[in-house]
């Protein structure tokens, strides 16, 4: 079977800071109730993956004024979740009922403050190897480390041409030869076309179909890659096709443990 049926179509990308004093408790309540009741447990969602960036991780982002995160040391874990194709609709529909629900009983958290929570679609793979690990298949790998980096397209320039100098050129000079396994670029979606509302402020804006969110998926710890993102932000923005509006590295969490929560500030 080489044309697999299951495809990611859509993602949940949810972005936070526990309220200091509140992280040990945080954590214990995402990894432990919301990650499964919130939306593992809903239908079509068919993967998750929790990311910390502890304070050493949260000095190397860049540029320091970012419209993603704000200020740009904003948002601590960061969670990801794969809907399947065709099925963005049924899924978030069942979302916003379940997270009300959630609240309404008592099974919410509101010592924590949502830095960028938004969902995107349209999702395009740039793979360092010819046999690689899919997408699909990219949150329960346990990938090392994660790079996220948010572009604005120039304007002037299409998403056409923008999607084309990305894999043909600066993705491939990024990764040839590097820790950095995969690429998976997304487009938002607009948080107004949306139906139903959250109980809680959702963060920085989603921005429009000129944004680009690209998840690096990296076989260690991003240190030793992160210079390498710096020269590609640097090659993005020389080729005049776009700005580089947040560059970020994460850590895996370590699930069942209270690991990272002493290091976030």
């Amino acid at each position: 079977m080489n044309d697999h049926p299951i495809h990611v179509g859509s993602m949940l990308f949810t972005m936070v800071d526990p309220n200091p004093g509140h992280e040990v408790a945080y954590n214990r309540w995402y990894e432990r109730d919301h990650f499964y009741a919130g939306c593992m447990i809903g239908p079509w969602l068919f993967a998750g993956g929790r990311w910390v960036a502890p304070r050493a991780l949260k000095d190397l982002r860049f540029p320091e004024d970012s419209p993603v995160a704000v200020p740009v040391d904003a948002g601590s874990y960061l969670a990801i979740y794969w809907i399947l194709d065709g099925h963005y609709e049924e899924h978030f529909d069942w979302a916003l009922a379940q997270v009300q629900d959630l609240y309404k009983n008592d099974r919410g958290f509101h010592e924590r403050t949502h830095r960028h929570t938004a969902l995107y679609e349209h999702p395009w793979a740039h793979y360092r190897d010819a046999d690689p690990v899919p997408i699909e298949l990219a949150l329960d790998h346990h990938y090392k480390g994660l790079g996220v980096v948010v572009l604005e397209r120039s304007e002037g320039t299409s998403s056409e041409d923008l999607h084309h100098y990305l894999d043909s050129e600066a993705l491939p000079a990024l990764m040839e030869g590097s820790d950095i396994a995969s690429c998976v670029n997304w487009t938002p979606i607009d948080r107004s076309n949306a139906s139903g509302g959250s109980p809680m402020d959702l963060g920085s804006p989603t921005g429009g179909d000129e944004r680009v969110l690209q998840l690096f998926f990296l076989d260690e710890k991003p240190e030793g890659s992160w210079d390498k993102f710096r020269s590609y932000a640097s090659s993005v923005e020389q080729s005049g096709k776009a700005k580089v509006l947040f560059a970020a590295p994460f850590y895996r969490t370590v699930v069942g443990t209270d690991t990272y929560t002493d290091q976030l500030w």
